[in-house]
């Protein structure tokens, strides 16, 4: 069953967004250009989600790609919640009592965040009062902790992922007396999902990462060819210290268990997530959260078993691994991607594919066959594909979609192959999940003049 060009074109570009950053947005002019962001379910429906917005009150950009398992519901609510709570981490205390103010008198608030949302991406209405609240009670203790000192933006991530961390676990053993509502704020606490967070401001970019999500940094040297600069490390089992860190966690007695098929307790992936309160809370609490919950709680196979060798909880935090870079003129973009991309691309080829998508040149490198015997018919028509990719003016308007079509139709030579592509996306959804998971990119472009004008200023 093949889809023509135009098909795999329109299931390509469906979740496509793209956000050009104004030259000037009154406040000063940005280090970034712009973004494009995609996303390609594989799961029905995706469990990764994706955001980008403006912080209106502080300066600065909040990026992000969240990928959610057992379920999009946890990953849903941090990808609406997540950037509030940073926002309000970083804000000076004279603006927290300003909107604490306004909310004591019913008056307009502050916008804190500006949004740059695509159609598809939803937010929960119903919960929305809920989330307020759980914000408004931070920023409150905000207010009574205020040392006076201006923040750190790298505490403000760290304190933002784990106070949301808290606040999900919360809700869901205070329940809520309206049963749906009662049964989301259980889905999303007994779910789970990684983060992977981005604030540019100015020259500084800090990059928050919770789970095997990954943000890299595309580097143009200066023979024009590009590279590619790691700016958060998994949290998984093929991360030695991440392992030691758990272990040196938990009593020696459990060296054995905790980590079993490269899995967390023989069963989850990545080491640190938001959710999961499987990982995290004692037995007894699950069982009573679980017995006085919703019917369909009881139901749900997924809350009912507890995790082998469980002992001495909690096996899991969401608390970030944060990396802070200075931007450079070379630093041509940032790319954040759930594990999806990671799976089926290297960084180096991810750096090259963007970097020569955004400049429109192809830095000729050498045919490479990796050890296939290949015919001069082969070559030729390798050659050919070359010279017709050069001159057609390239078909994606979005960096995003470009790579994805990459992730998924990459041949063994590193060229798309158009035959690869069709069937893998129209494989059924019961079948595309055993061959690749959701992808979901970010691609953030950095406006190199102005980097290189902040650097003279200092």
């Amino acid at each position: 069953f093949y889809l023509t060009p135009p098909q795999v074109n329109s299931i390509l570009k469906a979740n496509e967004y793209s956000f050009k950053v104004p030259e000037f947005d009154g406040k000063n002019v940005s280090s970034v250009l712009g973004f494009d962001s995609n996303q390609l379910p594989a799961n029905a429906p995706i469990e990764d989600r994706r955001s980008a917005a403006t912080c209106l009150q502080t300066r600065g950009m909040l990026l992000g790609v969240f990928d959610g398992h057992a379920g999009c519901a946890c990953a849903q609510a941090v990808s609406e919640r997540l950037f509030y709570y940073i926002a309000v981490s970083l804000l000076p205390h004279e603006t927290l009592l300003e909107i604490e103010n306004a909310v004591e008198s019913g008056r307009a608030l502050l916008p804190i965040l500006q949004w740059h949302k695509h159609p598809n991406d939803y937010f929960s209405k119903e919960a929305s009062k809920l989330y307020f609240n759980s914000l408004r009670t931070y920023w409150q203790e905000l207010i009574d902790l205020n040392s006076g000192e201006t923040t750190d933006v790298r505490e403000a991530l760290i304190n933002a992922f784990k106070r949301l961390d808290n606040d999900i676990s919360l809700e869901a053993q205070v329940g809520d007396p309206n049963s749906f509502l009662n049964y989301l704020v259980l889905r999303v606490a007994f779910s789970g999902s990684t983060a992977c967070v981005a604030h540019v401001d100015g020259v500084d970019l800090h990059v928050a990462n919770t789970g095997d999500s990954r943000a890299m940094l595309g580097v143009q040297e200066e023979d024009g060819s590009w590279s590619a600069v790691t700016l958060s490390y998994d949290h998984n089992a093929q991360n030695e210290h991440e392992v030691e860190r758990v272990k040196m966690e938990h009593p020696k007695s459990e060296e054995k268990s905790l980590v079993k098929q490269d899995r967390l307790l023989g069963l989850l992936m990545p080491f640190r997530a938001f959710g999961d309160v499987k990982f995290k809370w004692s037995i007894e609490l699950q069982k009573r959260v679980v017995e006085s919950g919703p019917d369909q709680l009881n139901d749900n196979e997924y809350t009912k078993f507890i995790p082998p060798n469980y002992y001495t909880p909690p096996y899991l935090t969401a608390e970030p691994e944060v990396i802070h870079h200075r931007l450079r003129p070379q630093d041509k973009f940032l790319v954040l991607a759930t594990d999806g991309l990671w799976e089926t691309m290297h960084r180096q080829d991810v750096a090259r594919i963007v970097g020569e998508y955004l400049t429109g040149v192809h830095h000729q490198q050498p045919i490479a066959v990796g050890g296939y015997k290949v015919t001069l018919g082969q070559m030729h028509g390798l050659l050919t594909e070359r010279r017709a990719r050069i001159s057609s003016v390239f078909e994606d308007q979005n960096a995003a979609t470009h790579l994805i079509r990459h992730a998924v139709g990459n041949n063994e030579f590193g060229t798309v192959d158009h035959e690869r592509l069709s069937k893998m996306l129209s494989l059924p959804e019961e079948l595309a999940r055993m061959y690749r998971d959701d992808i979901t990119i970010i691609v953030v472009q950095f406006n190199s003049h102005v980097i290189g004008a902040y650097q003279n200023e200092e």
